[in-house]
């Protein structure tokens, strides 16, 4: 009966309900969702269960949880009258990912921000002091002048090799072979790239050398060299396993944008006399120009939150701390003045997001 009054469209689930019975039917929907997976989240968290047998339970909460949420959601909708049902159904799909990101990143960052005005012993609100004290820790020059030589170096030689790597791969007849190879550390995290880059750099008093540069030092006559903590030359060693790890990134994204730019406006550069240079930078790069602002924002705003290749390769020791690594540091002991840390990470990180959000909006239409 049900299927045959869905079929028939649009006017019987208002018919069927009145204004009031429809609010009822939400507010019981909503409440039963919530209760419901309220208790299956108390259950979990209480429950003296094996892990194994846990976690299959919240994996299959997870995944048939979220269906039954969007089913139950969708269903009520349809009983709505369809000039409501318009305006309701684009909630139902967007306002549990919405609830979901308000969990998960507002309510944290509302919670860091306060966090970063409380004294760290006494729990008293202190103002901007945990900002004051920031300023006015030597440590932390270092580690700002750190994350600056990050974003600069990172992020230049990152989108330029890419750049580069996606111009001369274009026509190549080993195009795919060439960018397979180039995009695969992508698929590795940043922790397990430090564990195989710190087996490159190892080093160990003596002749005998497992670590790969040492031992082709040591192959060709050399001193071994402890390059993990050979300053300053250590910071740039670490930003280049950042560089053999993110290349691939834009060199994908460069790659497609190439491929869009028309066929007709490089033949007619061609039939002009321009050469290949000549057309890179007046044709390919002028129509490529947002898509290099992407990724070069993507990866200015990845630089400033690096943490895990620091922290995998020398622990933030040898001066090579950046501002997400004294964080971690300070967060036991220190929450507050750690919080202030992160807030200022964000708010050093806003205007980037602000100007990839406009990108999109451009590039969208709107």
């Amino acid at each position: 009966m049900e299927k045959a009054i869905l079929l028939e469209g649009k006017q019987v689930p208002s018919k069927r309900f009145g204004r009031i019975s429809l609010l009822l039917l939400s507010l019981g929907i909503i409440s039963g969702n919530v209760i419901f997976h309220w208790l299956i989240f108390r259950f979990i968290k209480e429950s003296s269960l094996p892990i194994l047998v846990n976690s299959l339970i919240a994996i299959a909460w997870g995944s048939l949880g979220i269906y039954s949420i969007y089913y139950s959601f969708n269903w009520l909708a349809e009983r709505f009258p369809e000039k409501w049902r318009e305006k309701v159904l684009p909630l139902v799909f967007i306002g549990p990912a919405v609830i979901f990101l308000a969990w998960l990143q507002v309510i944290p960052t509302i919670r860091t921000l306060y966090l970063s005005l409380i004294d760290d012993k006494t729990n008293k609100f202190i103002g901007l002091g945990n900002y004051v004290a920031i300023f006015n820790d030597r440590t932390l020059t270092v580690a700002i002048y750190n994350n600056v030589l990050w974003v600069v170096v990172g992020t230049v030689i990152s989108v330029s090799l890419g750049l580069l790597i996606a111009v001369l791969t274009d026509r190549s007849k080993f195009e795919r072979i060439a960018k397979s190879i180039i995009f695969l550390p992508m698929a590795i995290s940043f922790v397990a790239t430090g564990v195989i880059w710190k087996f490159v750099f190892y080093y160990q008093t003596g002749d005998s050398q497992i670590g790969m540069l040492n031992a082709i030092l040591v192959a060709f006559g050399g001193e071994p060299q402890a390059w993990l903590s050979l300053q300053p030359w250590n910071n740039l060693l670490l930003i280049a396993i950042f560089i053999w790890s993110s290349t691939g990134f834009g060199m994908v994204i460069f790659s497609a944008a190439i491929k869009a730019v028309p066929d007709e406006l490089l033949e007619a550069a061609r039939m002009d006399g321009a050469g290949e240079t000549r057309i890179f930078f007046t044709v390919i790069i002028p129509n490529i120009s947002e898509t290099i602002l992407y990724v070069t924002t993507t990866t200015v705003v990845t630089t400033m939150k690096i943490f895990d290749i620091i922290f995998v390769m020398t622990g933030g020791q040898y001066n090579t701390d950046v501002v997400a690594t004294q964080f971690y540091r300070n967060f036991i002991d220190r929450p507050g003045y750690a919080s202030a840390l992160a807030t200022l990470l964000l708010v050093a990180v806003l205007p980037i997001f602000y100007i990839n959000i406009r990108q999109l909006k451009k590039q969208g239409g709107h």
